[in-house]
Formats: structure tokens, C-alpha cells, sequence
């Protein structure tokens, strides 16, 4: 029985004083043996963390006393550990990286219900479906007949809009990332650039795959967290889109090479990432500026 649970969330509103609630924030969350990643800016908060369900149930009350976040959305998983080996709590100018700090949130794209979205898929609409994604994570997973921009960071969106999807404005477009923080603004600058008809996946990949696993997601889900990756199907044909590095094996799991100097992302499997400690190539093996390998 998994006895801890991992939550993420977020949320755009205005924060009078994010810098008062930093360093309170990781006192309580060190006190209470919570672990992971929260992020305040002037715009918001958004987060992911681990911890014992009794703790994550109190840091749920603990997050929703204050009046700005009483309402906030909590996507919840099962796991049987920590899904992080440290709490950092920061104060940031925007509480998702990109460029888009001049995009309204009121021009956002319609929010789709994972219920909607499977109706599109199963009434075969005309519509386009694009990952607001990093490249990297779309790799090992997807929505079926997704666009999958080969971003390096969300940084680049307003590049890929302005460039590589300006044919698809008189579509209908779905917008969709893990938790759905992305494509608030993603979608809000395809609206503002002109596209007529815009949509974002309510609760993001993490919402639809908790209620229709084996049906229109591909792969694995790309965490930000230890276990790396997050696998919902159970049909063999869904489980794997990528393949090994190494071996070609059908896998959804990805390491970053542990040179240091490197720190390549690829696609392994679990036998070809300890064969070969970690590393992308023999090169980096023999580099002096290895992580320590943690063979889990």
C-alpha cells in the first residue's frame, strides 16, 4: 500500500508580498517533512511536492489557509517515497519560465475537460492537438496525432507561434502540457496572435490520463520529480513510443548523462543506463566531473 503521496499545483493571482512567504514556506515544509519544488512570484505559485499522506493532507490545509489560495487545484498521485531528496522554496519573477510576461490571462484559451477531449478523439473532429511542452518530454510521451514543437524550454513559444503554427489560426487548437500552468499563457498568446478558436486541456496531461489511461495518450508522462517518468497504460501498444539510446528497446524512461559537463537528456532503458553508469557516451564515462550513479 503506497503510504505517501506526490501533489502539484498552481495558481495565477496576484501576491502582494511573495518574498514574505519564501522562507515561512520551507520552515513549515522542513518541519513537516514535505519535500520538493515551490516557486512564488508576483504572478502566483506553483509547485510540486511529496511527503506522507497525513503530512500532505496538513500542507493541503496549511497552502489553502491563506485567502488567495483557498481554492486552489491539488492533482494528486500515489507513490511509496519521496519523490524528491530536498524542499526548495523560491522567489521568482514568473512562476513558470517564458517570455510571455506581457500576455493576459484574460485572453486564455477555453478550458477542455478531459471528458471533452475524448469526445473530440472519438467523434474524430477537425481539430489540431500541440504540446506546450519541451521537446524532450513529448518524446517519450504524447497525445495521439499531437504537434510536438521541438522546444528546448517554454522560452521559445512565442518563436514556434509566430513561425511554425501560424497556418493553423483558423483551426480549432487544443493546448495541452502536465498540469496545465503552460498553456494558461500559451493558449492566451495564440489568442492574442489571432487564433479563432482556442482551447486548453483543464488540468493538463496529469488530469486526463487519471481518468482515460489506455485511450488517446501515448508513452509515459515526464515529471519533474526521482521517478522520472509516469506510465498510465496498461495496454502494451500505449506503454512505449520512444526507444533506447543504447539499445533500441521500446522504453519511456530518460537520464541525464551524469558527466557533468555534458548533462545530456537521452531516452534509456533501465539495463542501458546502469551498463553504461549513467553516461551517453564512453566519452563522458570517463569524465572527472561524474555525478555520484544512485543505482535505483
Amino acid at each position: 500500500m503506497n503510504s505517501y503521496k506526490v501533489i502539484l499545483f498552481y495558481k495565477y493571482v496576484d501576491i502582494e508580498s511573495p518574498a514574505e512567504l519564501v522562507n515561512q514556506h520551507l520552515e513549515w515544509c522542513s518541519a513537516n517533512d514535505i519535500k520538493g519544488r515551490v516557486f512564488f512570484a508576483k504572478e502566483g505559485v506553483n509547485g510540486t511536492v511529496s511527503g506522507k499522506i497525513e503530512n500532505i493532507e496538513k500542507y493541503k490545509k496549511h497552502l489553502t489557509s491563506f485567502p488567495v489560495f483557498e481554492d486552489i487545484w491539488f492533482k494528486e498521485d500515489d507513490s511509496n517515497e519521496h519523490a524528491f531528496k530536498k524542499m526548495h522554496v523560491r522567489l521568482k519573477n514568473q512562476i513558470v519560465n517564458g517570455d510571455l510576461l506581457d500576455v493576459s490571462l484574460k485572453n486564455r484559451g477555453k478550458r477542455l475537460s478531459p471528458e471533452e477531449l475524448l469526445k473530440f478523439y472519438e467523434e474524430q473532429k477537425n481539430f489540431i492537438i500541440i504540446d506546450t511542452r519541451n521537446g524532450y518530454e513529448s518524446k517519450i510521451g504524447k497525445f495521439r496525432n499531437a504537434i510536438t514543437p521541438p522546444m528546448k524550454n517554454f522560452r521559445e513559444w512565442k518563436k514556434i507561434v509566430d513561425e511554425d503554427l501560424k497556418d493553423y489560426k483558423d483551426k480549432t487548437v487544443v493546448t495541452y502540457c502536465t498540469g496545465g500552468i503552460r498553456c494558461e499563457k500559451a493558449s492566451a498568446y495564440m489568442v492574442e496572435q489571432g487564433f479563432k478558436d482556442v482551447y486548453q486541456l483543464d488540468g493538463g496531461i496529469f488530469n486526463y490520463i487519471k481518468k482515460f489511461p489506455d485511450t488517446h495518450w501515448q508513452g509515459g508522462m515526464f515529471v519533474f520529480d526521482e521517478r522520472r517518468v509516469v506510465n498510465p497504460n496498461s495496454n502494451e501498444e500505449l506503454k512505449h513510443i520512444a526507444e533506447c539510446y543504447f539499445c533500441g528497446k521500446p522504453t519511456s524512461y530518460y537520464i541525464n548523462c551524469h558527466n557533468l559537463d555534458c548533462d545530456r537528456i537521452i531516452v534509456s532503458c533501465h539495463e542501458c543506463k546502469v551498463e553504461n553508469d549513467y553516461c551517453c557516451s564512453e566519452e563522458c564515462r570517463r569524465s572527472p566531473h561524474r555525478r555520484n550513479v544512485y543505482h535505483g
